[in-house]
């Protein structure tokens, strides 16, 4: 019985010739370290890793990447145990047609964890080759931590990102005598709007706060963080059964397989300058450099991350537990075309809008991903307030009315919070996505008792939180009237039978 290889460098060159894998060249696997990255998830991964793979290929980058981790996860270990290398199997509808290709990434060079290599995390602070800071560690990442007040010692590792970027950068700065010409590109890809400059104002904060040498502060002048979005679904690992099926389809063992739809965006706000220093630009349609990225961040925060936020609790309280599964579903899916098309569009005056939508549509469809329900949850109802109250106020302030769809949306959001489905989950032994703020909506929930006027005056109290929702939605003409009518259906007969007393366009 053979024994099947684990991927390596010397797997990866060996790989026979086919039209549907992208191998390595042994030239790209011999380029220089020239960017680290702060996270090893799925996301940089599945995106700035690829892009920066293909743009290697192509000849207009010409380095590899440093992957450092601070979560524990273990993917530095997985991924040095490979010397870098993963496959990349983008999958998905194109043009309407199913299509997957493999890609032995070879982008990245190794991996570290600052929680025990914070000395050789620095040292690579030290290379001259450096050009490109990268990051993604969650929306939660760039916060300023009150327990980084003091600088580490030079062996151990700030608590928080921007702590460990500002020591990093605080090294390299004085490794080279504060040179301008040594300073890097920071390129955040966290999903906060403006990141790169919220990064810069706390990094800046903490170097005041250390008192270190005003040299420094004068260096990261020159130091440009740039403010981006990105966009593409990577669900990462595929489940037990799909990973024994591309097993079957690729000659070695890969620890670290990541799956990812064909779909990218990469915006990043910037001019022709920025776009030269980058030079991989060049290689995928998919980044973008504009003077503004905010028309992209509001087009998919509004309607891509809008429209997931919008249907889950819906989805779930349906019994689905993917969004290829509610999308499909006869009635979820025809709600969300009409949370979508009907009202979401409407509200939103960016270019392309409705054929970003309908692409949206196809995305969550796609039959190659399972990307879970319960995940999109994660900080529901901040990512409520952000991705779903801005287009009910809106469509609201456009027609006079009241969304139907988004307030059945907001009801079922409600319906989700009173904790029973995440009870019965706790007590399978699953765990529950965190949600800060959604204890203040089950908080409402005490004492309520599901009659009409005892719905109605329930829902009256909540919307009218505007510190929760950063507005006052009994302002919404007819909204909290819809929301308790939707939520009686739903706490009687269930949210398949609330969506489908909708009277919407895309329902009929």
């Amino acid at each position: 019985m053979s024994v099947r290889p684990t991927l390596s460098p010397d797997v990866a060159l060996a790989l026979p010739r086919r039209d549907d894998l992208i191998a390595p060249s042994k030239e790209q696997l011999a380029l220089p370290e020239s960017a680290v990255q702060f996270g090893t998830g799925a996301l940089l991964r599945g995106l700035v890793d690829a892009i920066l793979d293909e743009a290697n290929r192509q000849g207009w980058f010409g380095g590899r990447v440093v992957m450092i981790g601070s979560t524990g996860s273990g993917r530095d270990r997985a991924l040095n145990d490979q010397a870098g290398l993963f496959t990349l199997v983008t999958q998905g509808l194109v043009d309407g047609d199913a299509t997957r290709d493999f890609r032995v990434v070879s982008s990245v060079s190794r991996a570290l964890a600052a929680s025990s290599q914070w000395a050789e995390v620095l040292r690579c602070a030290e290379n001259s080759d450096l050009e490109l800071i990268f990051s993604n560690t969650t929306e939660v990442g760039i916060v300023l931590d009150e327990s980084d007040a003091a600088v580490a010692p030079p062996s151990t590792a700030p608590r928080s990102f921007p702590a460990k970027l500002a020591a990093f950068l605080l090294h390299r700065a004085r490794t080279f005598g504060f040179d301008a010409a040594r300073a890097p590109i920071v390129i955040p890809t966290e999903l906060i709007e403006d990141n790169g400059d919220k990064l810069r104002e706390i990094v800046v904060t903490l170097a005041q706060r250390w008192k270190v040498e005003p040299a420094f502060l004068q260096w990261l002048e020159h130091v440009r963080f740039c403010n981006t979005l990105v966009d593409r679904i990577v669900p990462g690992a595929p489940g037990e059964g799909y990973a024994e099926e591309l097993r079957s389809l690729l000659p070695y063992d890969d620890g670290m397989t990541t799956i990812c739809e064909p779909y990218r965006l990469f915006a990043i706000e910037g001019d022709a300058e920025l776009r030269e220093r980058l030079r991989f630009p060049a290689a995928d349609a998919g980044v973008i450099v504009a003077e503004s990225i905010r028309p992209y961040r509001l087009r998919k925060v509004r309607l891509l991350n809008g429209a997931h936020t919008s249907f889950v609790s819906l989805a779930l309280l349906a019994g689905c537990t993917t969004v290829r599964e509610a999308v499909e579903h006869p009635t979820l899916g025809a709600f969300l075309r009409a949370a979508l098309l009907d009202e979401i569009v409407p509200s939103v005056d960016v270019p392309g809008a409705e054929q970003f939508a309908r692409e949206v549509m196809d995305r969550f469809a796609n039959p190659f991903l399972e990307h879970q329900l319960w995940d999109i949850t994660l900080q529901g109802t901040t990512k409520f307030r952000v991705r779903v109250v801005p287009s009910i106020l809106d469509y609201a302030r456009r027609s006079g009315n009241s969304p139907r769809a988004l307030a059945l949306g907001f009801a079922g959001f409600l319906a989700f919070q009173d904790g029973a489905l995440q009870a019965k989950r706790r007590a399978a032994g699953e765990t529950v996505p965190a949600d800060a703020t959604g204890d203040q909506v089950r908080a409402y929930w005490s004492g309520v008792d599901d009659s009409a006027d005892g719905l109605r005056a329930f829902v009256r109290v909540v919307c009218a939180d505007s510190e929760l929702w950063g507005a006052d939605l009994t302002s919404v003409p007819g909204f909290v009237e819809q929301v308790a009518d939707h939520l009686h259906t739903i706490r009687s007969r269930g949210a398949v039978a609330a969506i489908a007393a909708l009277e919407l366009p895309s329902l009929r």
